[in-house]
């Protein structure tokens, strides 16, 4: 089993490399692409010189002419490159995608909705299986609720790349996050017991907390749109509670030798796994399964393992909460 000091080294270097490979888009910045731009828009966006009919579908999803002209001559400057041997380049900071009935990044939408399936499964069989009485459900419940929010605006944005759709990911991935790190202590802690220390702790938790979260999205919004920024926050608060449910999975182990007292353990491997797609980063194959909408399909099987985590944990809680009380009666 990966132990907690080992995993938390490899996620450490895992960071370091994605900040040392962040870079800007070329594509936009070359003359030639510049200059299809304007000579698209000049001859089909004129509004008193029969413009470009867009079709229905395209329009639903507001594409407009000038940015119909953006998206072919990113397409026709990546076909030239590739005539002339010339690597491809990203416009605007992503590759050029083909995009399918007005989506932008087809297979990230598909992965995003897989994640927002196993989400709302692991919903299900939160309220299904766990009972109404456990004082750790809300918080799982909660859980999903974040997970599942995050994955819709996943899929939006990347439906249809605005800057109010990109805010919207980012905000409510921080918040999936950070609520990730908020409910890990309630649960290690055990924070949910209603005893006077245990419930000064859990308020004071949920304050600082929220105050975190309100000044991250404070801070993007009002004073900066900070990528490095916002990517080291997200990624400190995912090593912190990655270290610390790696050390419960391990502990958990060692007291009950049960087999899923380890996925937790196995959930944060198989994550640095798929992480490793985004530092290898890469033009997307048939021109829209790059490596970032891979990431997305990485994390729906540590998803559905994480549901099935909390469910036996939970049960092996109540089980020996009934137990307990067997012995005093």
């Amino acid at each position: 089993m990966l132990r907690p000091s080992s995993l938390l080294t490899s996620l450490l270097v895992a960071v370091c490399l994605l900040w040392g490979i962040a870079e800007a888009s070329l594509g936009d910045r070359l003359p030639e692409f510049r200059e299809c731009v304007q000579v698209c828009a000049r001859e089909n966006c004129d509004p008193n010189n029969n413009p470009t009919h867009i079709p229905i579908h395209r329009r639903l999803l507001l594409w407009t002419c000038p940015q119909e002209c953006d998206y072919t001559c990113q397409h026709i400057i990546t076909q030239q490159r590739l005539a002339t041997s010339q690597p491809i380049t990203q416009f605007h900071g992503k590759w050029p995608f083909i995009r399918v009935l007005g989506i932008q990044e087809p297979f990230s939408v598909i992965f995003s909705l897989g994640n927002l399936a196993a989400h709302n499964w692991g919903l299900t069989k939160l309220r299904r299986e766990l009972p109404a009485s456990y004082p750790l459900r809300k918080y799982y419940i909660m859980f999903a609720f974040f997970g599942g929010a995050s994955w819709v605006f996943s899929t939006l944005f990347h439906t249809r790349d605005f800057a109010v759709t990109e805010q919207l990911d980012y905000f409510a991935a921080g918040a999936s996050v950070l609520y990730g790190m908020y409910y890990t202590p309630v649960r290690v802690f055990r924070l949910d017991r209603p005893t006077p220390r245990r419930e000064s702790v859990l308020r004071l938790w949920t304050i600082l907390c929220c105050i975190m979260y309100i000044a991250h999205v404070a801070y993007l919004k009002l004073w900066k749109w900070n990528y490095t920024y916002n990517m080291a926050a997200n990624v400190t608060v995912g090593l912190v509670q990655n270290a610390l449910w790696s050390y419960f999975s391990w502990k958990r182990w060692k007291e009950n030798r049960q087999t899923w007292a380890i996925w937790p353990g196995v959930a944060v491997a198989w994550l640095m796994m798929v992480m490793s797609l985004e530092l290898l980063d890469f033009p997307p194959l048939w021109g829209a399964l790059d490596a970032h909408s891979l990431w997305h399909l990485g994390t729906i099987g540590p998803t559905i393992l994480w549901y099935n985590f909390m469910v036996k944990d939970s049960q092996d809680n109540i089980a020996n909460g009934a137990k307990l009380k067997d012995i005093k009666a």
